[in-house]
């Protein structure tokens, strides 16, 4: 099982590709200096087809590639917060205004995933992986942020947590759920919230994160402070080999470019 975390910029895009070569995309953002896009590298792999797209965050930066997606890749499933209609989405984008990408994705939301997804799709994988999310409701919540959808996925025993761009009143919120909580301890792979941001940084969620080996964070340049993070996130992360590197404990895109995680029933790493 092979998950990849895509350099796009300040944005998010991931695949994971379950040992039947069945694969799940998380969020679907582009890069713009690259060129580099979630459907056209499907492409280039030979891959026409993707079993579930699951979007953690209403902002473009989380969906920026979706027209190249959905233009070029047939996608089964849709995966995300529920509670968030395809008007709402509109009407949440009213103020900030609405990008390309989110236009594209809430037009999939309302004339093809009606209801919010299209189904069950767990018996596509087999329960090679185990996934599960927890998202605040609308409209005790209001903002894009906060109505993220985090995602925590079980890759042959080792934990992966998205956790989209969740701000502190929203974790708050989802802690009080303890199967999230339990999700947290069993996380081996976080993926730093907003980008690293300070907004996403909660004590409260790093106290859970007790088995957690590498800390990702999705960033470009020096941009929103997200580098100010860094030893909060460092000081979370147990650490491990990385490359050629012996130990370390937080991954950056803007560093390391493309990161990926092996995982099998014996072992598992990141490349």
């Amino acid at each position: 099982m092979r998950l990849q975390i895509f350099d796009v910029e300040h944005g998010a895009c991931s695949l994971l590709t379950a040992d039947n070569n069945m694969r799940l995309m998380i969020d679907c953002g582009h890069n713009s200096d690259t060129g580099w896009k979630p459907g056209t590298y499907l492409t280039q792999q030979g891959i026409r087809t993707l079993e579930m797209l699951a979007v953690t965050n209403y902002d473009e930066d989380h969906a920026s590639g979706s027209r190249d997606l959905f233009a070029n890749i047939d996608v089964k499933w849709l995966w995300r917060n529920k509670s968030v209609s395809g008007p709402t989405l509109r009407q949440l984008k009213s103020d900030t205004g609405m990008g390309p990408g989110i236009e594209r994705l809430c037009d999939a939301i309302e004339n093809v995933y009606t209801g919010g997804t299209a189904g069950s799709p767990d018996p596509v994988f087999q329960g090679l992986v185990k996934r599960t999310c927890f998202y605040n409701n609308y409209p005790a919540f209001d903002d894009e942020n906060n109505l993220s959808m985090a995602v925590f996925l079980d890759c042959h025993g080792k934990g992966v947590m998205f956790t989209g761009d969740l701000e502190k009143p929203g974790f708050a919120e989802l802690l009080k759920n303890q199967g999230f909580r339990e999700a947290l301890k069993a996380t081996r792979v976080y993926i730093a919230s907003h980008h690293g941001r300070e907004s996403g940084c909660s004590e409260e969620v790093a106290a859970l994160l007790t088995s957690v080996n590498y800390v990702v964070i999705s960033d470009k340049g020096y941009e929103h402070e997200t580098q100010n993070t860094m030893a909060f996130y460092r000081k979370i992360a147990n650490g491990g080999p990385f490359r050629d590197e012996a130990t370390r404990h937080v991954l950056t895109t803007r560093n390391d470019g493309r990161i990926g995680f092996n995982f099998s029933a014996d072992s598992w790493g990141a490349y």
